[in-house]
């Protein structure tokens, strides 16, 4: 298993932070050891032309994930090999959502790490249930990580505006489910 890490960004990335942080989350999540995955750290502009080719969506994203081989989360036995795939992350975008979320530019660089890793094995966020389950899982694996590394509590990360709307989401369908059933008249003798 590798995790190959390439800085084509005017940031001080450490690589080998980046590269255990993904060869963690990969044991995590019980891949195979046999596969590859390159993350590349970029500048505002290159994320920007990928964005727009790939998503035809324009200007800067924060990360992008281009998996190739359908490797999945498993039992950690199978011993498929593959090329996972590309993970982007612009450290530019990164350092803006850092702030307005209330953490260091690293652990939001770490997180979109996550992020893409969970998008290269399958995860997504197109619902509120997917992003519930998408954000919950790559929190986990962060603090987890943090907290591994550091030998004690992770720091506090502030939840992400994603995931307090789907949080909010989720309560207020709980509610008026509770409110429907709340309604119905009558009752059973």
């Amino acid at each position: 298993m590798s995790v190959e890490v390439t800085n084509e960004s005017s940031w001080g990335i450490e690589p080998k932070v980046f590269s255990d942080l993904g060869i963690w989350v990969l044991s995590q999540m019980r891949v195979s050891t046999d596969c590859d995955v390159a993350m590349l750290f970029c500048e505002p502009a290159a994320i920007a032309d990928l964005h727009e080719r790939w998503m035809d969506l324009k200007g800067p994203t924060d990360v992008m994930s281009f998996p190739m081989d359908e490797l999945r989360p498993g039992d950690g036995k199978s011993a498929a090999e593959g090329i996972l795939g590309d993970i982007v992350i612009c450290p530019d975008v990164a350092s803006q959502q850092a702030s307005a979320a209330g953490h260091s530019t690293m652990q939001e660089m770490m997180l979109l790490a996550i992020h893409g890793m969970l998008h290269l094995l399958g995860y997504d966020h197109i619902g509120p249930e997917q992003e519930h389950e998408m954000f919950g899982l790559q929190r986990q694996l962060l603090l987890t990580f943090l907290a591994q590394r550091q030998g004690a509590e992770p720091p506090a990360i502030a939840p992400s505006r994603n995931e307090m709307r789907a949080s909010k989401h989720l309560s207020e369908l709980s509610n008026r489910k509770n409110d429907s059933n709340s309604h119905d008249s009558g009752s059973v003798e």
